[in-house]
């Protein structure tokens, strides 16, 4: 169902809706965004649409704009770049691959019902809601400034879960519903809490509410070298679509 390449393009759109960045300038067909920095997914340029200009002068153009605002020049590669060799071309440039990504699918019939664990769903971000993600990513204060304007920015409908186990909130993340998707971003938990299925359960519960607001298939996007959350979201029932990597100049 998901081989063909608009299906499969239409994910890589939502994905780019559900994490906003602060803000965004068009070029060519190629999406650059930037978030003070904060992931590489915001503030990184998005080459997925039609390019007519040289690209070699493009490339110099996104250099001279991101270090202009400070920061490095970053390439998303996916299966759907524009040019079709624009990989290559980075790789002659210096720019080097980081963060192998695969980004995974699935349908949700037969979606297991989810334990009757104490899970809170908001739909409208909260100062408690973020004081427990910032708390659980460990994230400092600038970082909680941004990307609280970039979760603000998100128009699609917005599920913030939280699972408390004996009152302690101890594992959060979010759920992004459009186009009947629902794409599961930041799930995280509490390391002393981790290896009990927790994760397992806030899923379900988030993927139940998207199901009640129109989603009929699910995405997430996971790291190729983080094997526990592969095997989490393997169980879960989810395959691999595509993957993606980024292209940076002058990593360290």
């Amino acid at each position: 169902m998901y081989a063909t390449e608009n299906k499969l393009r239409l994910i890589e759109e939502l994905t780019l809706n559900h994490w906003q960045p602060l803000s965004t300038s068009l070029y060519d067909g190629w999406v650059l965004r930037f978030a003070k920095g904060y992931s590489k997914r915001a503030n990184s340029v998005q080459p997925i649409y039609a390019s007519t200009l040289d690209v070699h002068e493009k490339i110099e153009v996104c250099e001279n704009i991101y270090t202009s605002n400070q920061l490095n020049t970053i390439f998303k590669i996916t299966p759907f770049i524009q040019p079709h060799e624009l990989d290559q071309l980075l790789q002659d440039k210096g720019y080097v691959v980081v963060d192998r990504t695969l980004v995974q699918l699935r349908e949700l019939q037969n979606l297991k019902v989810p334990e009757h664990l104490e899970v809170h769903i908001e739909e409208q971000l909260t100062d408690r809601w973020l004081s427990h993600f910032c708390r659980l990513n460990e994230a400092n204060e600038e970082s909680s400034g941004t990307m609280t304007q970039m979760l603000l920015n998100v128009r699609a409908k917005t599920g913030f879960i939280t699972l408390s186990v004996d009152g302690c909130i101890v594992a959060c993340g979010l759920g992004v519903v459009e186009r009947g998707f629902i794409g599961l971003h930041d799930i995280i938990t509490d390391p002393t809490y981790r290896n009990r299925g927790l994760a397992e359960q806030m899923i379900l519960h988030l993927l139940h509410w998207g199901k009640s607001h129109g989603a009929v298939s699910s995405y997430l996007q996971v790291v190729e070298g983080n094997a526990p959350a592969r095997r989490l979201y393997a169980k879960l029932g989810y395959t691999d679509a595509y993957s993606y990597w980024y292209r940076v100049k002058n990593y360290t």
